[in-house]
């Protein structure tokens, strides 16, 4: 985790407040999340993938699911 720190000014873009993120601080990719805690304001570039990362590293599920179109009628063919 980086330490460095810059001062930057706020200003206003239209009704939302903004700020120009220095070159060094730049983030990779075209999105950014962004959160608040308490009077901190944390933004990180999106990863792409990490849905997939959770899932890999998710134990797997050992009960069954239940055939829950069990009691339906069977299908009909229709034809377009």
């Amino acid at each position: 985790m980086s330490t460095s720190e810059r001062h930057v000014r706020l200003f206003r873009n239209g009704r939302n407040q903004a700020l120009r993120i220095p070159r060094e601080y730049e983030l990779e990719g075209e999105e950014a999340i962004i959160r608040k805690e308490g009077d901190r304001l944390i933004v990180e570039p999106v990863r792409k993938g990490r849905l997939m990362a959770i899932l890999a590293a998710m134990e797997p599920l050992e009960e069954t699911f239940p055939d829950v179109d069990d009691d339906l009628p069977a299908l009909e063919d229709v034809t377009l």
